[in-house]
């Protein structure tokens, strides 16, 4: 009974792990909690910014791909807010 419990909480969560984290966020605060005015910047740069302000800068987060990549990335880079990927899956955009 209990894995049975288990596997049903797993199946029930699945749909939440595959939401875009762009949903998430704007469940929360709308589209102008990322985006100024609620429209993507040109450069994301207002994007990245409302990250660090939230989230803190690479040096602040865990696990050494964050600190690997402090001065070479921007959050955007490998976290693709509006798709519903992994950031890991983005490493091949660089990384052969």
């Amino acid at each position: 009974m209990k894995a049975k419990l288990v596997l049903l909480a797993a199946c029930l969560a699945l749909p939440l792990a595959a939401q875009p984290l762009a949903d998430m966020h704007s469940d929360m605060s709308g589209c102008e909690s990322c985006h100024a005015d609620g429209v993507p910047s040109s450069d994301l740069a207002h994007e990245n910014a409302a990250c660090i302000q939230c989230h803190g800068g690479l040096a602040d987060l865990e696990g050494e791909t964050h600190q690997a990549h402090q001065g070479n990335l921007e959050c955007a880079d490998c976290h693709q807010v509006h798709e519903e990927a992994a950031a890991s899956e983005s490493c091949e955009n660089c990384h052969q």
